[in-house]
């Protein structure tokens, strides 16, 4: 864990910028999949509807909700807010969200596996569309949870970094890395 650094008005603006970003972003897909998912919970459902609805949202409460947010995604956006906040650089800054999702900037691995993410999901975004009702709802219920945990991560997240301090982002490309006290990052290749 890093010192709790004083951070200038400039700096808590990057870091509004990037975890609100993508607060805004997770926002907007809970805001459009709600209806969606309300509308089915309104039809004529089965046993199997019944059943497949609170299996999905246990699962994506648990598998999208804590495992992907949680412990992986809210500690990662939250780290990189802080450290681009600290270390602004005026392109990253201005894309301050995708930064924190390392969707740029990030290690080769990371950047690959954001990348692989956003296309994994928009494909199945595609997907579900052609669902129809009430199974698309069905699927949409759990993926708000999912969202909806992932969204009071991000903030608990914060929280904790104000409290604590941010944790420095482990996925940042090696020129990125901070130096220790004394020593230039030409000479610690």
């Amino acid at each position: 864990m890093e010192d709790r650094p004083r951070l200038s008005p400039l700096d808590w603006m990057v870091v509004a910028w990037g975890v609100g970003g993508v607060l805004a972003l997770l926002a907007n897909a809970i805001v459009r999949l709600s209806p969606i998912a309300a509308e089915a919970l309104t039809m004529e459902l089965g046993a199997l509807h019944w059943a497949a609805l609170a299996g999905w949202v246990a699962f994506m409460g648990y598998a999208e909700g804590w495992r992907g947010f949680h412990r992986r995604f809210s500690p990662r956006v939250v780290a990189r807010a802080f450290h681009l906040g600290r270390r602004r650089r005026l392109g990253s800054a201005l894309l301050a969200p995708a930064y924190c999702m390392s969707l740029f900037a990030s290690t080769r691995r990371g950047t690959l596996v954001a990348w692989s993410l956003v296309v994994g999901i928009s494909a199945l975004v595609v997907l579900v569309r052609m669902t129809p009702q009430p199974w698309r709802g069905i699927v949409d219920a759990g993926v708000v949870i999912g969202l909806g945990v992932g969204s009071l991560s991000i903030g608990w997240h914060v929280l904790r970094s104000l409290r604590l301090g941010p944790q420095l982002p482990t996925d940042l490309p090696a020129g990125d890395l901070p130096q220790p006290a004394g020593q230039s990052s030409r000479t610690a290749a």
